[in-house]
């Protein structure tokens, strides 16, 4: 099994989770791929969408963006709540953003360096949040984690235009 870690800044070819890799295989047509650093700031979050939208206005898929700014906006949220390591300077963390097309469907993926596996939650009507990956759930044709050696996880998410 192939081993991606977090100083990858994008997985080798032909490796996806078997779910997404499952989906990617039967795509045809044009492939392309970015990615984008955030800064752990919360801030990071606005440059994360606006990337995110720049980069499918590129690729002529302008009508995924809706669903890709919420996508994008929930994971890197979590990715700052919950996937950065207690007691490690910010500075040294990193996020990733990656968006990977095949076809018509766009991969978004952000990997960080937390080691907890993601989780949906079921919050009361009165509790604030815990709704992002219901949220990634809805919109997405499929979504999921895999962890990164040493540490760390890639939560994605494959939209279809």
């Amino acid at each position: 099994m192939l081993q991606w870690s977090t100083l990858d800044w994008w997985p080798p070819v032909g490796w996806w989770p078997h779910p997404a890799r499952d989906l990617l295989a039967g795509s045809t047509g044009c492939a392309a791929s970015a990615t984008f650093v955030l800064p752990p700031r919360a801030e990071s979050i606005h440059s994360a969408r606006s990337f995110a939208m720049g980069t499918l206005a590129g690729w002529d898929l302008a009508g995924l963006a809706d669903g890709m700014e919420l996508v994008v906006s929930e994971l890197a949220t979590n990715a700052l709540r919950h996937g950065m390591e207690p007691g490690v300077p910010r500075r040294r963390e990193v996020i990733r953003l990656s968006l990977v097309r095949q076809g018509s469907l766009v991969t978004c993926a952000l990997t960080d360096p937390g080691t907890a596996e993601p989780v949906k939650r079921d919050p009361s009507p009165f509790e604030p949040g815990g709704l992002g990956l219901h949220i990634v759930e809805s919109i997405s044709v499929r979504w999921g984690w895999c962890p990164l050696t040493p540490q760390g996880k890639a939560v994605w998410a494959v939209l279809a235009a």
